[in-house]
């Protein structure tokens, strides 16, 4: 039996299946065209060819790793759930897979959604500040994965899969406002920021939160996205004329630039402030998007995996997103991820 079947091999996806053979495991790859890094691996066997009808030939494991493109993510999900998988989960779709709870529930299957970096990581920094002192007044998360230079175009590179950019541009923002999810505009409120070290860009309200809608740990929550000046401006004014593969084209990823990824996390109590600050430049030839990403995947795989070994919330089937996890577990994923060569830092103001 192999540790793990991975469902998709993209940026993010290769650095999933590359790091977790070096960390000894056994990987089952399935996807429509599978990177020859991948192929070459001694410790991963694959299926190359259609998703859908591969899955039923796929291989007994451990656990199923979702990395699809949001789009084909969630049916899979429900095929993986219904066969009793436990499933680690970075597809990015619009519907909440805690939906699928009852169904969960009456396979055993366990399944945690949501293990990139934002949303992911930023909610588990928050639930840890959530259990040290409850009396968040507003969280903000400002996150975004860009070159590390403008340029006289787009000024930006789609780190994961383009047409998920697509929908995080075009999909109305829910944030929380004195305790109410609002639906309000995607791309609006933009306004500059510093970015330590590489000077000011945009940030703009997307629909990042999700389930952290409704895990009560602040009555006030927004999250941006952040781009370089005037990549948005330039998206409102061309998109209705540029189709999509034009899209998909004209930010499709340069390995032989130099990118980065940073991440902001700030929450307010009445009388201070503790301000997290992520950021990565790449390593090894990944993006720094594929590792901060790809990192907190791994690094939940390895939580599910050995859910026997320790009284965690995982030990239970149900569907679980980043929050629900205790926050021993959350404190294991955050030192995985820095002894990983990303930084994190925080401050108290």
């Amino acid at each position: 039996m192999v540790d793990a079947v991975a469902l998709g091999s993209g940026l993010v996806g290769e650095f999933v299946i590359n790091e977790l053979t070096k960390l000894g495991y056994h990987v089952h790859v399935i996807d429509l065209k599978i990177p020859d890094l991948i192929k070459n691996n001694t410790n991963v066997t694959y299926q190359e060819g259609d998703v859908f009808e591969l899955l039923s030939q796929m291989p007994q494991a451990g656990i199923a790793l979702n990395m699809l493109p949001g789009r084909i993510g969630e049916q899979v999900r429900t095929i993986l759930i219904e066969g009793g998988k436990n499933v680690v989960d970075l597809a990015f779709t619009e519907q909440d897979p805690s939906q699928h709870q009852k169904l969960a529930k009456e396979n055993s299957s366990t399944l945690i959604w949501d293990v990139g970096i934002a949303p992911g990581l930023s909610n588990m920094i928050i639930k840890k500040e959530f259990e040290e002192d409850n009396k968040i007044l507003s969280a903000t998360i400002k996150v975004g994965g860009n070159p590390q230079s403008p340029d006289d175009t787009w000024s930006y590179m789609a780190p994961f899969s383009p047409s998920d950019v697509i929908e995080e541009y075009t999909r109305p923002a829910r944030i929380l406002v004195d305790g109410e999810a609002k639906i309000v505009p995607a791309l609006t409120e933009k306004h500059l920021i510093e970015v330590d070290g590489f000077g000011k860009m945009e940030a703009f309200l997307t629909d990042g939160l999700r389930s952290l809608l409704v895990a009560n740990l602040s009555k006030n929550m927004k999250e941006y996205t952040v781009r370089w000046p005037g990549h948005i401006t330039k998206w409102i004014e061309l998109a209705g004329e540029l189709t999509e593969d034009e899209l998909l084209d004209a930010w499709k990823f340069d390995k032989q630039r130099d990118e980065f990824t940073w991440m902001e996390i700030a929450m307010h109590y009445a009388e201070k402030s503790v301000t997290w600050i992520v950021s990565d430049t790449g390593k090894d030839g990944f993006s720094s998007m594929a590792r901060s990403t790809g990192l907190v995947t791994i690094a939940c795989f390895i939580e599910l995996m050995n859910q026997s070994n320790h009284q965690s919330t995982l030990s239970s089937s149900g569907i679980y997103s980043p929050e629900d996890l205790d926050t021993e577990a959350i404190n294991r994923i955050i030192e995985f991820v820095k002894s990983n060569g990303v930084f994190i830092q925080r401050i108290v103001k």
